[in-house]
């Protein structure tokens, strides 16, 4: 079943990207991460390609660990998944005694499997439940978000992770609505909005609803406070001339990665030092000119790969102690 409908976006690209941390030599098998595993296509292919590499791959959704479970279950102990949220990375490699891995992958967003399976309510193709929580064992729901928020924190949430320009709007037809009667599923948000919106905003930009689910699951799932986080504690972990990609699918997201990375590959010197002392050199060397994009194919092929940023950096020197 996942097998068939899930295929990885950028795939091959991220392979290439970290293949030269990967296929070095040294006195230990490397250590790859996946940090978002999902229905562990990505995964897979990392095994495969990299017969000698140890993987440690991270989800907070159980269902995804189970689904992946049987699919890297050929693989036996050269995969091990846990169930944690990316920004614990640091905490999950302490545990398995791993000082410093040599690749570590990102694949943002929402994972295929969430999206297919209606009853999580991430889809505002089709009505659900409006849940959007990645870990069902934790946290609120998205309907606990539109039912008790603030109007002003309402707007706040649009604004800032859907970049939704109508938010006041949508969020006054929200209070007054829930006031009637609390929200529990998508299709009556979906039908608010289109209500709600000026005929020239709903012209632009597909699905009207889109960036306000995108917004209502960043905040369920706190995905950019988590993604703020996750970002330099996977750089820390990378040992000299290991590599990092990043998928992103919103530019959110995809501003977050850069700024990370972007600052690890600057010297730190102050200006005017005639030669730039060791403790100030770049710590990360960038391994894509900006934010790569899927070709033409990989669109045609998985419609998902549409949005997708790809981002990488190679650990070219140590932290100073």
């Amino acid at each position: 079943m996942s097998q068939t409908r899930h295929v990885p976006v950028m795939l091959q690209r991220c392979l290439d990207m970290l293949a030269p941390a990967l296929e070095a030599p040294g006195p230990q098998p490397p250590v790859v991460v996946d940090c978002t595993l999902g229905l562990g296509g990505h995964s897979e292919a990392l095994l495969a390609a990299f017969p000698t590499a140890r993987l440690i791959a991270l989800d907070r959704d159980k269902e995804a660990l189970r689904l992946s479970g049987e699919r890297l279950a050929p693989y036996g102990d050269r995969a091990t998944l846990v169930h944690a949220v990316y920004d614990e990375l640091p905490e999950v490699l302490d545990r398995l005694g791993i000082p410093k891995v040599q690749g570590i992958l990102f694949d943002l967003g929402v994972s295929s499997m969430q999206l297919d399976e209606s009853d999580r309510g991430f889809a505002y193709a089709r009505d659900a439940p409006l849940d959007m929580r990645m870990d069902q064992t934790t946290g609120i729901s998205a309907a606990e978000v539109l039912n008790t928020y603030p109007p002003g924190e309402l707007v706040r949430i649009l604004r800032a992770y859907g970049e939704e320009k109508q938010a006041k709007r949508i969020v006054s037809a929200v209070v007054r609505e829930r006031e009637k009667e609390p929200f529990t599923n998508s299709a009556r948000l979906v039908e608010l909005i289109r209500e709600a919106l000026p005929q020239a905003a709903m012209r632009t930009g597909g699905n009207p609803a889109k960036r306000t689910f995108q917004a209502l699951r960043i905040e369920v799932n706190g995905e950019l406070t988590v993604l703020e986080r996750a970002i330099p504690a996977a750089v820390s972990a990378l040992a000299v001339g290991g590599r990092i990609a990043v998928l992103s699918y919103q530019s959110l997201e995809d501003r977050l990665v850069k700024q990370v990375l972007v600052a690890g590959a600057a010297n730190t010197a102050p200006p005017g030092l005639p030669v730039v002392p060791e403790r100030y050199q770049p710590r990360l060397k960038l391994l894509t000119r900006g934010a790569e994009l899927p070709t033409e194919e990989e669109v045609a092929e998985n419609r998902r790969a549409a949005p997708a940023r790809l981002r990488g950096a190679q650990r070219v020197r140590e932290d100073e102690r």
